[in-house]
């Protein structure tokens, strides 16, 4: 194992500890105000379709943002996992974000089977992302798997002008900084409560 793959399971295990401590009270204050924080983003104000994981205890609540999404008219996009990586399907409305199943890892997530409009053909203006850890400058720490940053590779390539890249986090989360390697692609912005 490469010094620095230890060094990012070092991190993943120390920010999982402080986030295991924080109170459901303290997770969702601070929810509250990253989430006001992207609204009053220019980046969100002018998007037109938005990409937002769905969010489980340990991360910043996605819920208010699928709902202004929708409240606001936009396109929704959400996150489908498999083997071969990560797609971004469209999401419908609510009650499609409240029937949705739930996966092995506890995420939400519409059925492999479901047809549904995909983000590469949409385009996206705006990608909302989670992770473990993240610098003020953009560096980011994801769970391992290099989903996301092959997801953004990906977009860069095919998409005339990619998304804006915005990570929302607990200000436990935000540490001086992370161990990268090549293949780990830096954010436009990490918003968090200050």
């Amino acid at each position: 194992m490469s010094a620095i793959k230890a060094a990012k399971a070092a991190l993943r295990k120390e920010i999982e500890k402080k986030l295991v401590q924080l109170s459901s009270d303290e997770k969702q204050k601070q929810s509250k105000i990253v989430v006001e924080k992207l609204f009053n983003t220019p980046e969100f104000k002018s998007a037109k379709n938005i990409s937002v994981y769905l969010s489980t205890d340990n991360e910043i609540d996605t819920e208010p943002i699928v709902k202004k999404i929708f409240d606001e008219g936009k396109k929704c996009f959400v996150p489908r996992y498999q083997k071969a990586g990560m797609e971004m399907v469209r999401l419908n409305s609510m009650e499609d974000w409240e029937s949705l199943p739930v996966t092995k890892w506890n995420i939400k997530q519409p059925y492999l089977k479901d047809v549904r409009e995909n983000a590469l053909d949409a385009g996206l203006d705006l990608l909302i992302l989670p992770g473990v850890a993240f610098t003020k400058e953009g560096l980011r720490l994801g769970h391992g798997a290099g989903y996301y940053d092959k997801y953004q590779t990906k977009l860069k390539e095919l998409l005339e002008v990619p998304p804006v890249s915005i990570a929302v986090a607990f200000k436990e989360q935000i540490v001086d900084e992370v161990p990268v390697e090549e293949t780990d692609v830096k954010l436009d912005q990490v918003l968090y409560p200050d």
